[in-house]
């Protein structure tokens, strides 16, 4: 088993990971924008579809979200913490009997048929965490694919400019007085972070041209009892594209969630959120802007890829 996916599993199956994860979109606005985004494109791409693979489908935002429409889901994750919050929310939901819950890693999917599902669906970038098999998985992901696949993968164009600013998850905090632990370290390293700051163009420069996020410190982290962020792999946008084109999938087309919202500074952004009107009208236009191809490798983490097979 290589790095990747044994720093994945140790990260998603911590003990808090399920009931955090869950709450996302009640403290981070970036995570609100980009569901919002995967839910219009989803919500408006369901015709002729009845089987759904949810790939890496965590707390079953979207696995919910598809079984209410009618859907059967099938729930893989890596997670157990993951996976039981979601039969929890699914319980809740009143759809538990149309998800089939699945543990298990991206990077083994021989358990499932060629075509197997009407739909297969992977987001929040799972596959970048799966490095170096992300086109591996890739090619797997669309051979169970009948239909439709819309997926997810961490963009090298959005994650360049982290490496100017450390203080970015600020920019998307709805409450600094809530009760997260990632939002109290942000808020209280915040100061820190800047004044530390160094830029570094060989940095900018290494993930330019690798596309690569981690790895030696990680691993290293890991063998020392630690629980690393995942080793992580950046797409380009023409990159995923080719990759998609190359295992017969046609009319892609991609889209970079975020893109407008990043501009917008965290004051703004939470007086947005916080009058229900302006938040409608907001998400909605980001939907718009975010779905141009001219920014979609812009996007604040991930780069959406939807085409048909």
């Amino acid at each position: 088993m290589d790095y990747s996916r044994k720093i994945s599993e140790r990260l998603w199956n911590m003990p808090d990971k399920g009931e955090l994860e869950s709450h996302r979109e009640e403290t981070f606005i970036d995570d609100i924008i980009q569901k919002n985004h995967i839910q219009k494109e989803l919500l408006s791409n369901l015709d002729g579809i009845r089987t759904v693979f949810d790939g890496g489908a965590g707390c079953g935002r979207f696995s919910i979200l598809l079984a209410k429409q009618g859907c059967e889901v099938t729930h893989f994750d890596i997670s157990q913490p993951m996976i039981d919050k979601a039969k929890e929310l699914a319980k809740e939901e009143g759809v538990l009997d149309k998800i089939t819950f699945v543990k298990g890693a991206l990077e083994d999917l021989k358990d499932f048929r060629d075509k197997s599902f009407d739909m297969v669906i992977s987001f929040d970038a799972p596959v970048s965490y799966t490095y170096p098999r992300q086109e591996d998985v890739i090619s797997e992901l669309i051979r169970i694919c009948r239909k439709r696949i819309i997926i997810s993968v961490s963009s090298r164009l959005g994650y360049l400019p982290y490496l100017a600013n450390p203080v970015q998850k600020n920019q998307f905090i709805l409450d600094e007085n809530c009760s997260d632990p990632f939002v109290k370290w942000c808020v209280e390293n915040k100061t820190n972070a800047i004044e530390s700051f160094r830029f570094s163009k060989d940095d900018v420069m290494k993930l330019w041209e690798g596309g690569l996020m981690g790895g030696e410190d990680e691993i290293a982290e890991y063998e020392n009892g630690g629980t690393p962020w995942c080793i992580t792999y950046t797409f380009m946008p023409d990159e995923l594209e080719n990759i998609l084109k190359q295992h017969g999938v046609k009319n892609i087309k991609l889209a970079g969630p975020g893109a407008y919202a990043r501009t917008i500074p965290n004051e703004l952004l939470v007086k947005i959120m916080n009058d229900k009107e302006q938040r409608s009208e907001f998400l909605d236009f980001c939907y718009y802007y975010d779905s141009n191809p001219f920014v979609c490798g812009m996007g604040k983490d991930n780069l959406l890829a939807k085409g048909e097979l």
